[in-house]
């Protein structure tokens, strides 16, 4: 699926809409009916029926899916208004459209990925990953990388991060398992107190069953991830999606389902949780690092 900011044009998909496409390409095959037959019987181009079966359209129009479903031969009433239902919701604004005015468009296809995910595995080679910030060590962080923004929007940007962080409160949070280097907790965002209490906070949600922290030590030098950089792999309740890898940027992001790029990335973080101390050392660094500040 390979996407970069503007792969998504309109805006980024909801995982429903990546599933319901991947049930329409399934069906397409299934009957026999080309990208250019199937543009025909709703008016488009072949590249648009390409498109909603990639998620990388804005919306689903309800009355194109149904034409496209009666030409794939499904004629029950019941399993296309099924269908059509699960359109309905894929076509609703995630909790986090209310803050489009403060994030990138890219940004939007990550939370979408973030918040339907069953198991989050996460590297991090300069800050805490989002999901485990404190309010204070996100302000202080968004703040200095954007210097200009009015205080106003960095606020905003803050309830957003800590908006993310619900998942891992809610009834069925998703398995948080993150790798940081050691060197998060040597730049000194926001000053030592700051630093104190988001140590704090790591050996606090540390404790809770859904979450796994390791620390890679200095001592361990070069490991699989030094030239990869940080990067998420998110995997899914849902049989109809692989597992994805996100990797950000500055300016935009990508993002990764091929079997063999999954693979490369999924073997770089198990040598990552290979090599990294185990939970109980990471405590004691963590301890001891608190302390030295």
């Amino acid at each position: 699926m390979a996407a970069t900011d503007n792969g998504w044009s309109g805006g980024p998909p909801t995982v429903l809409r990546m599933i319901l496409g991947r049930q329409l390409e399934e069906l397409r095959s299934r009957a026999g009916v080309s990208f250019e037959q199937a543009g025909e019987v709703i008016g488009v181009s072949h590249s648009t029926i390409r498109r909603m079966e990639q998620a990388k359209v804005a919306r689903l129009r309800l009355s194109d899916v149904e034409k496209l479903l009666r030409t794939y031969g499904i004629e029950e009433t019941a399993e296309i208004e099924a269908f059509l239902e699960l359109a309905r919701e894929a076509n609703k604004h995630g909790w986090w459209h209310t803050y489009r005015d403060v994030m990138p468009d890219w940004f939007g296809a990550y939370l979408s990925l973030e918040q339907a995910a069953v198991h989050i595995r996460a590297y991090e080679a300069q800050f805490i990953p989002g999901l485990l910030q404190t309010e204070e060590y996100a302000r202080a962080l968004m703040s200095a990388g954007d210097p200009q923004a009015p205080a106003e929007d960095i606020e905003r940007r803050v309830a957003l991060r800590l908006g993310r962080q619900r998942i891992l409160t809610r009834e069925r949070p998703p398995l948080l398992w993150a790798v940081m280097d050691e060197t998060v907790l040597h730049w000194p965002v926001g000053g030592p107190k700051v630093m104190r209490a988001q140590i704090d906070h790591l050996l606090e949600i540390g404790n809770l069953p859904h979450v796994r922290l390791q620390l890679m030590p200095f001592s361990n030098g070069p490991h699989p991830a030094t030239r990869a950089g940080a990067f998420q792999l998110f995997r899914f309740e849902a049989a109809e999606l692989p597992d994805v890898v996100y990797l950000g940027g500055l300016i935009g992001s990508n993002y990764l389902d091929k079997q063999d790029d999954v693979s490369a990335y999924r073997e770089a973080m198990d040598r990552l949780a290979a090599q990294a101390a185990q939970e109980k050392k990471t405590k004691a660094l963590l301890g001891a690092l608190r302390k030295e500040l």
